[in-house]
């Protein structure tokens, strides 16, 4: 850690937080940054600082303690650095430090500024922004059970409409744009538009969704949904879906199973140590979240359905004033308060900290300290349950006690140091998860049909349809033999594996009774290899199904094997299609 700071003075008992594979290394007494904020910053940041010391002195005995290293950001930083708001020397603190958490920024107004939030991410890689979201008893909703929302939302923070890439309407770069968009592309808009770029890349989605599934993981949920616009957006939304779908199976295959294989290979049931991994389009996925909630764990998307999603959500269980969030990267964390500065409330020591507070929990856990994270997200609901609540919280509860920022402190930190049974309410939350999972399992299997219409589930591609238990033979079998698999099986084709040419084939029924008969042919000595059809006509799993039916439909053909890696790994049908326009409906592009 730099030792030539200028105004950051770096504790001397501390030590520093490292990085191992990934994974941040926390030692006992570790050095964590902190930034006040602006506006209402120093008032939540004094009154979370006690919470979250309080919280670990009590999980830990004494044995840990975080060491408070203060980074300047903000009108703090203009005041120290000459008028510089995002000053070097903190961007490499911050970088240094790994691990930091910070209070709500201001961007000063006028040109020339960068948002202070956007200038971290950029400048620090942190592409992943997390966002937790769950109901707390006691809290004010909207929702009549609130207690069904808990879901984790990672939003990609380097790309799509938010890298501005765009050009004001009559500006020469705008007309330049356009001109080629028009000439060369053949695009239609009209006249006098803004004109904005939207990229989206498989490095930047791949990463993202990486830690979505990761995190799922390490934190035992059951589902990664990735939520998008592809059926509009198709090769920039409908790209993140299908790149998403890649790393789970590429790089987690042996951990994650899509929701076609629930329902067609597992029958609703899901196995032991499986996540799965959906998808679902942006505006289902805000009705879900509405209707049905408890069916969905941690969401992956892009810059723009996230930032939406995020805050919508939030408004299900107590607002922004009390939804926490992190921006990370592969090496450095940045924890943060997701609301804004206030500053009618400035130094009023009157609001309500928990959007922070709750930041921290999330920085206690991503350090692996979830035992003082847990002293927190027990005891605060009992606090609130009790109608000790600040100004805005109490204006909505029949009967509360209106407090200041720093008593509503006071009586969490009194709450823990009164004794919590932290793990006989671990056992508890666990047994009522375990229920709700079951009885969502019961309703899969008993009606599933019905659940994938219900959850908003809608194929897109040849992927979601596909049959995955192929049986293949080899071409030297008899016509005789395979003849005999295929009624015992009960299937009209099967695959056969690569010639020397390496060109996989499929027989069919037709293929016999027509080759066989018309050919005047022996089946017990007529092999495979000699009525195959070669080369097949094969199609990657996300081939879209309107694109399937479009070459089902050219090539005269009734099956389509999908290829992988050179390997057919299913194979979909015209009865497929049929039965999935029957189910779900066919919504028009």
């Amino acid at each position: 850690m730099s030792a030539s700071y200028r105004h950051i003075e770096v504790p001397p008992r501390g030590q520093k937080i490292s990085v191992v594979d990934g994974k941040p290394q926390v030692p006992d007494q570790p050095i964590v940054g902190y930034v006040e904020g602006d506006g209402i910053g120093p008032d939540i940041t004094r009154a979370c600082l006690r919470i979250w010391d309080a919280a670990v002195a009590k999980a830990y005995g004494g044995k840990r303690q975080i060491h408070w290293c203060e980074v300047f950001l903000g009108e703090k930083a203009a005041r120290l650095y000459d008028g510089n708001y995002c000053p070097d020397e903190t961007i490499q603190a911050l970088r240094d430090l790994v691990v930091s958490i910070k209070g709500p920024l201001t961007t000063p107004v006028g040109g020339g500024f960068r948002s202070l939030n956007v200038a971290l991410r950029q400048d620090l890689d942190l592409y992943a922004c997390v966002r937790p979201v769950r109901h707390y008893a006691g809290v004010p909703s909207p929702l009549k059970n609130p207690g069904k929302v808990d879901v984790v939302i990672f939003r990609e923070n380097t790309e799509d409409v938010y890298t501005g890439i765009e050009f004001k309407a009559g500006s020469p770069e705008n007309d330049k744009l356009a001109k080629f968009l028009r000439e060369e592309l053949q695009a239609r808009f009209f006249d006098g538009a803004g004109l904005g770029v939207k990229p989206i890349s498989a490095f930047g989605s791949k990463r993202l969704v990486r830690k979505a599934i990761q995190y799922a993981i390490d934190n035992g949920r059951e589902s990664v949904t990735l939520v998008h616009k592809g059926n509009i957006m198709k090769f920039t939304e409908g790209a993140f879906r299908n790149w998403g779908y890649e790393v789970a199976r590429d790089e987690f295959g042996g951990v994650t199973i899509t929701e076609e294989q629930l329902y067609g290979e597992f029958k609703g049931k899901q196995p032991a140590g499986k996540i799965v991994i959906k998808d679902r389009i942006a505006d289902i996925m805000f009705q879900m979240m509405l209707l049905r909630p408890e069916e969905f764990d941690v969401l992956a998307t892009m810059n723009l359905n996230g930032d939406y999603l995020s805050d919508a959500i939030a408004a299900e269980v107590g607002g922004v004033g009390i939804a926490p969030g992190a921006n990370i990267g592969d090496a450095v964390a940045v924890f943060e308060a997701t609301h804004g500065t206030a500053p009618k409330y400035a130094g009023l020591n009157k609001v309500n900290p928990g959007s922070l507070l709750f930041s921290g929990v999330m920085m206690l856990e991503y350090m692996g300290w979830s035992e003082a994270a847990d002293l927190i997200t027990l005891v605060y609901p009992e606090v609130v349950s009790d109608g000790i609540v600040t100004y805005d919280f109490a204006r909505q509860i029949d009967g509360a006690r209106e407090v200041s920022t720093s008593a509503f402190a006071d009586a969490l930190i009194e709450r823990m140091q009164g004794g919590v049974d932290v793990e006989a309410k671990r056992r508890a939350q666990q047994e009522q998860l375990i229920k709700e999972r079951k009885q969502r399992e019961i309703r899969r299997l008993l009606q599933p049909t019905e659940e994938m219409i219900a959850t908003g589930r809608v194929p897109h591609s040849v992927g979601d349809l596909m049959t995955r238990s192929l049986i293949t033979v080899a071409e030297i079998e008899s016509i005789e033999t395979v003849m005999g698999v295929m009624a015992d099986n009960g299937v009209s084709s099967v695959v056969v594996d690569p010639d020397a040419r390496g060109q996989w084939g499929i027989l069919t029924r037709r293929d016999i009774v027509t080759k066989v008969v018309q050919g005047n042919r022996n089946p017990a000595t007529t092999t495979v290899g000699e009525l195959a059809s070669r080369p097949v006509v094969s199609v990657p799993a996300e081939t879209t199904i309107r694109d399937a039916a479009a070459l089902l439909t050219e090539k005269k053909i009734s099956r389509l094997p999908i290829e992988q890696s050179g390997r057919i790994i299913g194979i979909v049908t015209e009865t497929d299609l049929f039965n999935s326009i029957k189910k779900f409906g066919w919504s028009l592009e």
